[in-house]
């Protein structure tokens, strides 16, 4: 299957608008041109007025807790986590995961995210259901341990772990991706965190961790073991293998440089760190010191949506606001953030830019509604207007799951009405 997608606006990788053709056989990019191609494709789609951009990556997320959005709001983390979340969690079925799952595809597909980084329960289900769907998810079984007599040859959850690469990483012709995961170094041992990174270094893994997310939690690691978190992690071979960290608000000095040398990732998380009172990461800090930084939205009961625009927009602001500095956030870094650097924290190279060869992961952004008029500085119109009703259309792989306001692969009503069933069993 081929299509040519006409007359759009195009953001490209360095930056530049302009008015393009862009042709895709199968799932790559073929064609970029001004000038019509002179090969024909099996399908046309004008975008006039629309502006075409690389799918959006939420590089950290917990998709599932769609069912939870809302629950214990004005917390802090610990309690709201402890006290509210783990109790409702504790009740979640195989099946709540996957009517989860397909909601939060559903808002996800429906703002223009093509990729996300899931850190949740049933890892299996999420996978079959990432396949159907046709989006692209790195997934992962999160290890914890709060047992000290716990031996990480036993831990059921690296078992687990293991059986999830071993049996779905590449699934779905590679839009599948196996991470590994410590939920976070307050909610695992040393032996058991050692243990599952000797396996992500033998099988040359991903590691997704929780870092630093607050000033309690950063702070009484160092009372407790005598260095940082992250500074904990590598000093356990963590750190041996790739990885990306969510959060990052209060990693020190010297937590970056190890970020630095090591080629580490961070994940922002705007609204989850605003809403929770944890804090404002460094984002522009490691930006300057070359770590790369994607955009995540967190979980919706910490957010409380699954909106990677509104996610772009605050990242966009807010550090200009608490630094007093209007100048260190640009358009250009957030929307790489959003977008190529969420997808090479996945370990995605062939996505992330629309070029040719690039895989053809696209949204497009419907530019004719009046807060998007006039269009004098389309990257700034895309961070500080943008709306996600804005979203047209959104594809994955050159196939189209999403367009205005359809979805191509998904069943809204059954998911909707499946949901509310959901909530009933665990609220009730």
């Amino acid at each position: 299957m081929s299509i040519l997608l006409k007359n759009g606006l195009v953001y490209l990788p360095d930056g530049a608008v302009e008015k393009l053709n862009i042709g895709i056989e199968s799932e790559i990019i073929d064609y970029l041109a001004a000038a019509a191609p002179e090969r024909k494709y099996d399908e046309e789609k004008d975008m006039s007025g629309k502006l075409l951009i690389p799918g959006l990556v939420n590089a950290h997320t917990h998709a599932a807790m769609t069912l939870l959005r809302g629950v214990g709001s004005d917390l802090s983390l610990q309690e709201w986590l402890f006290e509210e979340i783990v109790p409702i969690e504790d009740k979640l079925t195989a099946d709540n995961i996957r009517v989860g799952t397909e909601l939060a595809m559903l808002e996800m597909l429906a703002c223009g995210t093509t990729s996300f980084s899931d850190m949740y329960f049933f890892p299996e289900v999420t996978a079959e259901t990432v396949i159907s769907s046709g989006m692209k998810a790195n997934l992962n079984r999160p290890v914890q341990s709060f047992d000290p007599a716990e031996k990480g040859e036993d831990s059921r959850r690296i078992k687990e772990a293991v059986a999830l690469y071993d049996g779905y990483d590449g699934a779905g012709d590679g839009r599948v991706k196996i991470d590994f995961c410590v939920h976070a170094e307050y909610t695992c041992t040393e032996a058991v965190t050692r243990y599952l990174a000797d396996i992500v270094r033998e099988k040359k893994g991903n590691l997704h961790l929780h870092l630093s997310e607050t000033e309690k939690e950063h702070r009484e690691c160092i009372e407790k073991y005598g260095r940082t978190p992250l500074r904990w992690f590598y000093d356990l071979g963590a750190l041996d293998s790739r990885a990306f960290c969510a959060h990052c608000v209060w990693v020190s000095e010297e937590d970056m440089e190890l970020m630095r040398e090591l080629g580490i990732g961070a994940v922002h998380n705007p609204t989850s760190n605003l809403k929770l009172g944890s804090g404002f990461a460094p984002v522009q800090k490691m930006l300057d010191m070359g770590i790369s930084v994607a955009l995540g939205t967190d979980g919706a009961s910490s957010n409380n949506n699954l909106n990677m625009l509104e996610e772009m927009h605050l990242a966009s602001i807010i550090h200009n606001g608490y630094t007093g500095d209007p100048t260190i956030m640009k358009p250009s870094s957030i929307i790489r953030m959003a977008t190529r650097n969420g997808a090479l924290i996945q370990g995605r190279a062939d996505t992330g830019e629309i070029e040719v060869g690039m895989r053809a992961d696209i949204a497009a952004i419907d530019l004719s509604a009046p807060h998007l008029r006039p269009n004098v500085d389309t990257p700034a119109l895309l961070c500080y207007s943008a709306q996600a009703s804005d979203v047209c259309m959104t594809m994955a792989d050159g196939r189209v799951l999403y367009e205005n306001g359809e979805y191509l692969t998904l069943d809204r009503e059954r998911i909707l009405f499946e949901a509310e069933r959901a909530a009933k069993r665990l609220y009730n």
